[in-house]
């Protein structure tokens, strides 16, 4: 049975699909034009909330992304309310990349979507494939933290500094480390 689904189409449902596609080199290309707009911008200037929302598929009000913010489309990047993105962020968005409201995220996090097979022959033959990662409202994630493809971090979790989140966190939860653990429930 052949796939006739365009690479984009693919990508989005997290299926193997082939990176060098020229329509998906086209929406890298278009996302990394407005990057360095929006990353040459200083808080205040004009240009920087006209460029935000031109690259994310949505972006609430009141959020604020520091520059430098890097990306693989931005399409794919849902940015809640009041949300706050630290210097440094990487979102690779080949799958969807949604934040809640009011959550704040850290120095030189990863949000990472963008996965690869497992497989060496799928590796070998230039695939790649993703998962969609989701943060909820009201979460802290501390600097240089990586949550990985598939991940979903619940309402009021907090993720510690440095931590790498290999595995959906509970509401409330409070996670460090490598692989990231529990470390206490509320607070």
């Amino acid at each position: 049975m052949t796939d006739d689904r365009s690479e984009k189409a693919k990508m989005l449902a997290g299926d193997l699909y082939r990176p060098g596609d020229a329509e998906l080199s086209a929406d890298r290309a278009r996302a990394q034009q407005l990057l360095r707009a929006y990353n040459g911008t200083t808080v205040g200037d004009a240009a920087r909330g006209p460029l935000l929302h031109a690259l994310l598929g949505s972006c609430g009000a009141g959020t604020a992304v520091r520059a430098p913010f890097h990306v693989d489309y931005g399409y794919n990047i849902h940015l809640g309310a009041d949300v706050f993105l630290n210097y440094g962020v990487v979102a690779l968005d080949v799958c969807a990349i949604r934040v809640g409201d009011k959550t704040q995220i850290g120095p030189y996090v990863q949000l990472l979507a963008a996965d690869h097979p497992r497989g060496p022959a799928d590796r070998d033959a230039g695939l790649e494939n993703g998962r969609p990662v989701t943060v909820g409202r009201n979460c802290w994630i501390g600097a240089a933290a990586l949550i990985l493809p598939g991940v979903t971090v619940g309402d009021d979790a907090v993720v510690g500094a440095g931590a790498v989140v290999t595995r959906d966190v509970p509401p409330g939860a409070t996670v460090a480390g490598n692989p990231a653990r529990p470390l206490r429930h509320g607070g």
